[in-house]
């Protein structure tokens, strides 16, 4: 039944996952020839027509979707703002603890352990009551040996069920992943795996009776694997609180008031501007600058307010990151969250993937909004412009040539390399050794001690 729900599991994702890649391409290559075939218009009216951003999922993604479901997949770039992601399919269930839909890395992470534990809490504990340990003993097998075969045997089982991950692993690199990351996230399961075996029987061999080792082991589960991750989660929130939503806005629109209005050249925080400007060109009045006024002061409103934002951005992404790696320290007391992390950091799907895909839609974002600041500064005369509303004509003649949009550059979001994921994988990896050599060098010292 786990192999079926494995392969099934594996398979559909695949298949999701390919099908959201797809369409993002697809959507993102109709947004640029969108943007691209707009027809003659006013610069600005293109600023604030806008563009589509898409983050493609990684070849990956198949085997752990991260936090692609809850952070948005698509972002709408315009002029004098930064838009959130949108189109998170669960969002709503986040507060589930990542189960609203069932992947690959959550049955390994989960229901796995389960499936081990079940067969594997008495591998020792059945000899002792079944009397057959006395006999074994006697034979001149040593309590290390009767450990490390039970071990194999166990571990046996668990490497076994990594194969669908194997088998999807390759599959990603066949779609165009590094081959060193594939292989780093099926050793990240392994390890896992293993770190579970390694419980299990250490357990099996200090207990008297299959129901407490079944008992124990069931606890650990929930203990490791349900209690502390939400422990982790609301603790992180707690000591590194984010600003409410209302409370960040009302900040930052104070500061947005201090720039001034970017549409209205009268507006006093660009007197010092214009000034400036006069006195560089050696001009008395904006009508006389060989450049658009309007165009100026919308360039240096965009370039001021696009720093703004980008401030208020970071320290949001900085909250977050300190809250992620709160969470991460919890992999000292909990395998599965040293292994999430690991994870989503080795398939690209992590948090820090999210923020670099912020940061470069934000990059596409006032690029191409400034690219039509410069337009509307050397191709629209100041007087056309600000005639541009007396009549039909008028309002002709303070358009530009659509060939100016060639300013939007092509959007492709790629993965980070592999060693940028390796790097961020490192400390949970550490961490589920640790577990590991730690669990399993008990257990060979409690064997060396077995009693009938």
């Amino acid at each position: 039944m786990f192999s079926i729900l494995l392969i099934a599991t594996s398979v559909l994702t695949g298949i999701r996952v390919s099908e959201e890649r797809h369409t993002r391409e697809h959507q993102q290559q109709q947004a640029e020839e969108t943007f691209l075939a707009q027809p003659d218009r006013h610069p600005h009216r293109m600023v604030h027509y806008g563009h589509y951003a898409f983050r493609v999922p990684t070849p990956l993604a198949t085997v752990d979707p991260g936090v692609d479901a809850v952070t948005g997949q698509s972002i709408f770039l315009e002029g004098h703002h930064q838009n959130t992601a949108m189109f998170a399919e669960e969002r709503a269930g986040a507060s589930a603890g990542g189960l609203g839909s069932l992947t690959p890395a959550k049955v390994y992470q989960l229901l796995m352990p389960l499936l081990l534990i079940a067969i594997g809490h008495g591998v020792i504990v059945r000899e002792r009551e079944s009397s057959t340990l006395v006999p074994v003993l006697s034979q001149g097998i040593s309590g290390s040996r009767l450990y490390l075969g039970k071990w194999v045997a166990l571990g046996g089982a668990a490497v076994l069920s990594l194969v669908p991950l194997v088998i999807a692993s390759f599959w990603a690199v066949m779609k165009g992943e590094a081959l060193a990351v594939s292989l780093g996230l099926m050793a990240s399961y392994a390890i896992y795996l293993l770190v579970w075996v390694s419980l299990i029987v250490l357990v099996s061999i200090v207990t008297k009776s299959r129901g407490v080792a079944l008992g124990v082991l069931v606890l650990c589960w929930l203990s490791t694997n349900m209690v502390i991750p939400r422990i982790a989660v609301a603790s992180a929130t707690a000591v590194h609180p984010a600003p409410g939503k209302i409370e960040t806005e009302l900040r930052m629109l104070a500061d947005v008031r201090k720039l001034g209005d970017g549409h209205n050249i009268a507006d006093p925080a660009f007197d010092q501007f214009r000034a400036k400007i006069l006195a560089q060109y050696d001009v008395d009045d904006i009508a006389d600058l060989p450049v658009n006024f309007r165009g100026l002061v919308a360039e240096k409103n965009e370039i001021d307010l696009t720093d703004l934002m980008n401030k208020y951005a970071e320290e949001k992404m900085s909250v977050e990151l300190s809250q992620s790696k709160h969470m991460q320290a919890f992999g000292w007391l909990s395998p599965v969250v040293a292994n999430a992390a690991a994870s989503q950091s080795l398939a690209g799907t992590g948090l820090t993937t999210h923020h670099r895909f912020l940061r470069e839609t934000e990059a596409l974002r006032f690029s191409f909004v400034e690219g039509l600041n410069k337009a509307h500064i050397d191709k629209l005369s100041y007087t056309d412009d600000i005639n541009r509303n007396k009549d039909a004509a008028a309002s002709l003649k303070a358009r530009i040539s659509a060939d100016n949009w060639n300013v939007l550059r092509q959007f492709k979001f790629a993965p980070a390399a592999s060693a940028e994921r390796w790097q961020g994988a490192a400390q949970p990896l550490i961490m589920m050794l640790v577990w590991f050599f730690g669990l399993t060098l008990a257990g060979l010292v409690l064997a060396q001690r077995i009693k009938p």
